[in-house]
């Protein structure tokens, strides 16, 4: 199948090379010539078959506005367009309006995996139309992790459900990477605790806490045992945010996900070793920038 990629940072370029490895036909666009395949978006349309199927993995807010708008006078009736990308959810229904207006299908999918996702899969979450859905399913299928479909994919429900899901798993994340930071703190603040990481690392296998966050944060200790490297500063890129702000507007209680934001801002006041734990995960699983010990970032 071919599909047109828009976006080839951290994850569009992952996602690229793993739909390459399962035989799909990918073209790719970005602004970095060093890594684009196409001079412009619209060489990238100019060059794809239709009906066309374009995935668009850039950053959420302004540029995805932008390139679906770019997109929707460059398509054509019968094209299909997948936002992989964080946008908020409430965004959706516009984005599908704007393409519909130009016979263009939307699809909004939330995707988790991060920069592990090229080599085990992606975890996803899709919203639309049943039948834009499916038409997509031969590159959600590439995507996804190998085994049963149903534990690496779901059609959600319709135009936002995609990108919904995705901000309460982001959500949900906060909540769980601030509970390993914190009891990594505590474990560190009791003198008969001599290996933290290894307490750590014996929970990996067996029992009721083991994850794969928990493997990451174990990888990071056995880089940077003391997180010496690393400030406490950890910084949020919306879906948390987004995921209290819909609590409040449901009425739903979300303590525990509002608890993990409110640490985050005041992560930003001090180099507390839990903020320091957070944002080493972070940078484990998704490539996020930290800030080190000093004040530079990288």
């Amino acid at each position: 199948m071919q599909i047109g990629m828009v976006g080839l940072g951290r994850m569009g370029s992952g996602m690229k090379a793993r739909l390459l490895a399962h035989g799909h036909d990918v073209l790719g666009y970005d602004p970095n010539p060093d890594v684009s395949d196409t001079a412009s978006l619209a060489e990238l349309v100019e060059r794809l078959a239709a009906p066309r199927l374009v995935w668009v993995m850039v950053p959420a807010g302004e540029v995805t506005h932008r390139s679906i708008r770019a997109l929707a006078g460059l398509l054509a009736p019968g094209d299909l367009v997948i936002d992989g990308g964080n946008s908020r959810h409430d965004v959706d229904d516009e984005h599908a309006e704007i393409l519909a207006a130009e016979g263009v299908g939307f699809v909004d999918c939330g995707v988790s995996g991060g920069i592990w996702g090229r080599e085990n899969g992606y975890g996803l979450m899709a919203g639309g139309a049943d039948e834009h859905v499916a038409r997509a399913m031969p590159v959600f299928d590439a995507l996804r992790p190998a085994g049963e479909r149903a534990e690496g994919f779901v059609h959600a429900g319709p135009v936002g459900a995609g990108h919904y899901a995705k901000m309460v798993h982001n959500g949900i994340e906060y909540g769980l990477m601030q509970a390993y930071a914190e009891g990594y703190e505590l474990l560190g603040a009791d003198e008969r605790i001599h290996d933290v990481p290894g307490v750590l690392k014996a929970w990996t296998h067996g029992t009721v806490v083991r994850s794969w966050l928990l493997d990451l944060l174990v990888r990071a200790l056995e880089a940077d045992p003391q997180l010496d490297e690393i400030a406490g500063r950890v910084d949020d890129s919306g879906e948390g945010r987004w995921t209290v702000e819909a609590a409040v507007e449901r009425a739903v209680p979300a303590p525990v996900i509002t608890a993990a934001l409110f640490a985050r801002f005041a992560s930003r006041q001090d180099d507390a070793p839990a903020m320091k734990a957070v944002a080493a995960l972070r940078n484990q699983f998704g490539g996020h920038a930290v800030t080190r010990a000093g004040g530079s970032d990288s």
